[in-house]
């Protein structure tokens, strides 16, 4: 049996920490702490020439993608990004470069989507919803909302035509208002949107002596620490309960017009799929990050001393993903579930989540529960007929998009083991 060729997925983070936004709820802004000497977080031209040889040259497969993320990566400025692509045709060798960049929308201005749609960029902004919402947690150093900077980086980006999607992340406020909020990016054209958790915990005494405001992860603190979690962190069955409502409207009227990627994904588990996104894959360990001076860690949640894999200066993509250290992070994942989860109706879909999530103890006394599943159980259970309606669809030949009518009569679908 021939193994299929396999990518390094490593996303770069060119500005490290440094953002122009202070969002409360932010996990990463607080990692200058971890370099408590720099005062300039840009990526060197060594570093960034390397990583872009090194990475490309890493990959079995024919497209190379790299992901541009931070902190705020638009910080290093436009000539950075000519840079960045002149290397990557320099260094392609006949493969194919895609790019994405993750971004708040604080700096695009037309000239930056000019250069986006022109060397067909992805963008990911970062909008959280109507005003009062997005502006309850994402405000600039010096306490003034964000939304209307926002909002002029999502319309440039429309009328450049760049290919851009939203994510929007969910506290314990915004999980209140699921309605207003998708009514918003509905009735602003937005056509593919992720809605991403805030779980976050208050400090613990690791973190403390890093300087660190929020706690590191379960696995350095030992398996009975249940620390607090933060005043924004969303409610696991306010989640649930966000999503279901999200979903009802999204699946009577929507779908097939409007890909929300929670949605999507949890129709890949319906269809037996492998996950396409690491919280919901059996195993973790495949999404490497690549801090600002060319240290490789595990996670983008895992950028701790105890979780680096090496430098890319002196060390080798493939090499880094491949050591003993990475794969036995992502096989935790699996390895670390509690009994009660590979007994429970939405394994498959669920597969216990984000291992950053699981500090709860499990109904049988063990460690390892995910913060989430109480929310998640009941989403997974509310949304399952309406799944089993759109696999039949799928298996008949038929767009899925076809459920809008066929929920408009009685709903009546054979129930999957355990759902």
């Amino acid at each position: 049996m021939v193994n299929s060729p396999r990518s390094v997925h490593m996303l770069a983070k060119p500005a490290g920490p440094q953002c122009n936004l202070s969002c409360k709820y932010c996990f990463y802004t607080e990692k200058t702490a971890l370099y408590p000497s720099t005062e300039n977080y840009h990526i060197t031209g060594e570093v960034l020439e390397t990583f872009i040889r090194k990475y490309i040259q890493s990959q079995q497969t024919p497209e190379v993608a790299f992901v541009w993320q931070g902190g705020e990566p638009t910080l290093l400025g436009l000539d950075f990004y000519r840079k960045a692509v002149a290397l990557q045709q320099q260094y392609a060798g006949g493969r194919r470069i895609t790019n994405s960049l993750q971004t708040n929308g604080i700096l695009l201005n037309d000239e930056w989507c000019r250069f986006l749609k022109e060397n067909d960029f992805l963008v990911g902004l970062s909008l959280d919803g109507p005003e009062a919402v997005h502006d309850r947690y994402r405000r600039y150093s010096d306490g003034r909302p964000s939304f209307q900077s926002v909002m002029k980086g999502l319309r440039l980006l429309k009328k450049y035509q760049v290919t851009y999607n939203v994510l929007c992340c969910i506290t314990r406020e915004a999980a209140s208002s699921p309605i207003d909020i998708y009514r918003f990016f509905k009735n602003e054209g937005v056509k593919y949107i992720q809605f991403i958790p805030i779980v976050e915990r208050m400090t613990d005494g690791l973190a403390e002596a890093l300087g660190l405001r929020l706690a590191t992860p379960v696995s350095l603190r030992g398996p009975n620490s249940q620390p607090e979690v933060t005043e924004w962190s969303v409610e696991a069955e306010a989640y649930g309960d966000f999503l279901i409502k999200v979903f009802d409207r999204w699946v009577r009227h929507d779908v097939g017009d409007i890909h929300v990627m929670n949605f999507e994904w949890a129709l890949a588990s319906w269809m037996g799929l492998p996950s396409t996104v690491c919280v919901f894959a059996e195993n973790c360990g495949e999404s490497l990050v690549m801090e600002h001076d060319g240290q490789v860690f595990s996670c983008d949640h895992y950028v701790y001393p105890d979780f680096r894999l090496g430098n890319i200066l002196t060390n080798l993509p493939q090499d880094m993903a491949a050591s003993d250290k990475q794969k036995q992070f992502g096989l935790n994942k699996s390895a670390n579930l509690p009994d009660c989860c590979h007994r429970c109706e939405a394994y498959f879909a669920c597969r216990g989540e984000c291992p950053k999530h699981r500090f709860l103890m499990s109904p049988d006394g063990g460690p390892g529960l995910n913060y989430l599943c109480q929310g998640y159980k009941k989403y997974f259970r509310h949304i399952h007929p309406y799944m089993k309606v759109m696999v039949q669809l799928i298996e008949n030949h038929l767009p899925a998009a076809k459920v809008k009518e066929v929920i408009k009569g009685p709903l009546v679908v054979a129930r999957r083991s355990g759902i």
